[in-house]
């Protein structure tokens, strides 16, 4: 190589193209080491570097960064790191310069092919089997007319997935080499527009070690990352080094085309390094004591907040401004349109592991400006206790809603004292959400996600069936709140799946007639089932990917769930922003102060006309007498928006009006239904207890219902809407 070496700059941070002068500027924070190689390579799978170069800390330091400026060299450069430094765990120090480490701000990562996880937790050089970056160029893609949608929450609908597993299946009429990529979910775009997804929220994508699991399993889920900046390169059909890359572009953009946003789920809560008996990978090579909390008694040891062996040190100023720069490169060059935040409560911790009023990074994200436009949604809880759903920082953190999850569970399996509750999440949880300008909407309300079992499952399972995941069964979660409907797993009794497929319809229901943003789990629209396990991290086959032949065997419940999701998408009462306003009698005991102080628009409840502001009311069997006993197990509600018309006149227009029962008690009963003006009817929307196609039906072909009473049947759910007659 010829090449000229430059002192260099100690920004941007990570390997930066120049064209004036032309070459590339490398910089790296590590505050504790005494000097550090630069190695360069010709290709991904070279066993020894073609050159290596010394960094000189007179030259090539200022403050805790190290830089160097080569020309000659641009794009395409694969690169890594030796550091040297002490080795003194008791201290919190492990450099190995017998390890070669990986870029954390790396945009690109080759070597996957030959990459060790035993070189690099053994002793001795592991260059022949170490990850290594690549110099990027993020300036030469074509996104053309490009742009994040910035879709409001109450226009969302997200869908939860994995990439690789959404196509991988050999039934999937993907090519074989695009199976389980980015290429491949471009080709499956039609199928999410169809079912009336705006928002796909990708289980990690950013690069992890498949090998961070008990052999000979491989970590399918993705939740032990690398490299934080650089695109998964299993995710690529492509050979070329910046396939990934390019391929992910390729994936945002057609997605955007289509009107659905792509919200990446990140993982900033550890590292795949793990405890101290992990491999030496990036950043504990770099500098330990920073990237990591130790423990305070022992500084060998990682604290173990994430679950996984480490936790990142979030709050730790070098390690912030990572997370600050990861994010908006995201955002600025790979055009993201928001993020989940695993394990988010981890960064709500102090650098000595302690629980903050003000984490400066949470702050940070809330307030940065390249992600103003950005969903930022937050799992409110960590590993080690901390659980902060509705208490999380700031104004602009929507947060996956675990207790929305848990007492619709509860209510559809007909658990008791759970009725007060349950019409609680379904108003947006505002007993939870107590704050008086927070939306609904930024309570992501789901039934199933990726961590437990599918709904499929949920209703054939009392038990969880982790045994193919070699650790005998202990693993995943023992409260589930399911119910296997008479019969442990698959059956051939018609009883029995009659049942369930009726349950299931009912989850879809309360889900997508509550107030909040709906988020749905891959494949559970056509009952993708994984056998009654609830813990897939490690199953990277058939039992975890989408099994796309169930689209004609569930085609009944695969309408029900287009239908219920395109027609409620189309409701202005499910787009409010606002808690909606309790009229009549019936407001559950446990907030009924608070929501008629503070909730209902500051308006007294015997103050509001139910023409005047979209509003809720509460029933039971009987009109205005809702159930809140601990025994019961039905609950009625009307929902009413009066349209953008309705403040000219006293006749309603535009408006919106339902009526929704559910029963979860294991009889039918008759609910009274609400008197409606001359001219006006009720009509059947959804009925779970009818067969397709009767158990959906949009207001053009709605049935008109008759009488002042409805049969609602065991465990079914009813939708009725107001309708002018003829």
């Amino acid at each position: 190589m010829n090449l000229n070496i430059l002192p260099g700059n100690s920004f941007p941070i990570g390997a930066t193209v120049s064209q004036d002068p032309e070459g590339v500027n490398f910089s790296i924070y590590s505050k504790n080491a005494t000097a550090i190689e630069l190695l360069l390579f010709d290709e991904p799978l070279a066993v020894k570097p073609e050159r290596v170069i010394l960094l000189d800390p007179k030259q090539h330091r200022t403050h805790h960064y190290w830089h160097i400026f080569i020309s000659g060299i641009g794009a395409g450069q694969i690169y890594a790191y030796r550091v040297y430094g002490p080795f003194n765990p008791e201290k919190g120090h492990r450099f190995d310069g017998t390890k070669v480490l990986l870029d954390p701000y790396a945009r690109v990562v080759v070597g996957q092919e030959k990459y060790s996880r035993e070189a690099a937790t053994g002793y001795g050089d592991n260059c022949a089997n170490a990850l290594k970056g690549v110099v990027v160029d993020p300036t030469t893609y074509d996104w053309e007319d490009d742009k994040p949608l910035e879709i409001p929450y109450g226009a969302t609908v997200i869908y939860e997935m994995h990439v690789g597993g959404f196509t991988r299946n050999p039934n999937s009429g993907v090519a074989p080499e695009k199976r389980g990529t980015f290429a491949g979910l471009i080709e499956k775009i039609p199928y999410l527009k169809e079912l009336g997804i705006t928002a796909v929220e990708l289980l990690p994508v950013q690069q992890f070690d498949e090998q961070d699991v008990r052999e000979p399993l491989i970590n399918y889920w993705g939740y032990s990352p690398i490299a934080f900046f650089a695109p998964h390169h299993s995710y690529s059909s492509r050979q070329d080094i910046f396939g990934a890359m390019d391929e992910f572009r390729d994936m945002v953009k057609a997605l955007h085309r289509a009107g659905i946003e792509v919200i990446l789920d990140v993982v900033f809560n550890h590292t795949a390094e793990g405890n101290e008996n992990g491999p030496t990978v990036s950043f504990r090579g770099l500098e330990n004591s920073a990237y990591y909390i130790l423990e305070a008694d022992d500084s060998s040891c990682y604290t173990n907040y994430s679950g996984c062996g480490n936790t990142f040190n979030t709050n730790n100023p070098f390690v912030h401004r990572l997370i600050i720069d990861c994010l908006c490169y995201w955002v600025r060059e790979m055009h993201v349109d928001g993020f989940r935040f695993d394990l988010a409560s981890v960064m709500s911790r102090s650098m000595t592991g302690d629980p903050l009023k003000d984490p400066p990074v949470l702050w940070a994200i809330e307030s940065d400006p390249v992600l103003a436009g950005t969903k930022i949604i937050a799992e409110a809880w960590d590993a080690a206790g901390l659980y902060q759903v509705g208490s999380f920082i700031g104004d602009r953190f929507a947060e996956w809603n675990g207790h929305y999850r848990d007492d619709v569970r509860q209510f559809v399996k007909s658990d008791p004292k759970i009725v007060d509750k349950l019409a609680a999440r379904i108003m947006g949880s505002p007993d939870i959400y107590p704050q008086l300008d927070r939306e609904p909407n930024h309570s992501i309300n789901f039934i199933t996600c990726h961590d437990g079992f599918t709904m499929n499952d949920l209703v054939s399972y009392n038990e969880k069936h982790n045994e193919a995941n070699c650790e005998d069964n202990r693993d995943g979660a023992n409260h589930n709140f399911s119910w296997n409907c008479g019969v442990e797993g698959v059956t051939n009794k018609q009883k029995i799946e009659v049942l369930r497929l009726r349950q299931i319809k009912n989850f879809f229901t309360i889900l997508f007639f509550s107030q909040g943003t709906p988020m749905i789990l891959m494949g559970d629209e056509v009952r993708r089932t994984q056998l009654g396990n609830n813990n897939g991290y490690c199953q990277n086959n058939e039992l975890s990917w989408f099994d796309w032949s169930q689209i004609e065997k569930q085609t009944d419940l695969l309408r029900f769930v287009k239908g219920i999701i395109n027609f409620t998408q189309e409701l202005e009462i499910m787009r409010v922003d606002k808690v909606l306003a309790t009229v009549g009698a019936g407001t559950p005991e446990l907030y009924l102060e608070e929501i008629k102080s503070e909730l209902s628009l500051g308006i007294k409840e015997e103050e509001i006309h139910p023409n005047e502001v979209p509003n809720i009311s509460w029933h039971g069997v009987h009109l205005g007498k809702p159930d809140w006993w601990e025994g019961s197990r039905t609950l009625a509600f009307s929902l009413r928006h009066p349209g953008l018309l309705s403040a000219i006149s006293d006749e309603e227009k535009g408006g919106e009006y339902f009526h929704i029962m559910l029963n979860a008690y294991w009889k039918p009963l008759m609910f009274e239904l609400p008197l409606l003006p001359r001219g006006k009817s009720w009509y059947l929307i959804v009925n779970t207890a009818f067969s397709s196609p009767r158990d959906f039906n949009d207001l053009d072909t709605a049935t008109k219902v008759i009488g002042v009473r409805y049969r609602v049947e065991a465990r079914a759910a009813i939708v009725l809407m107001a309708k002018k007659v003829g």
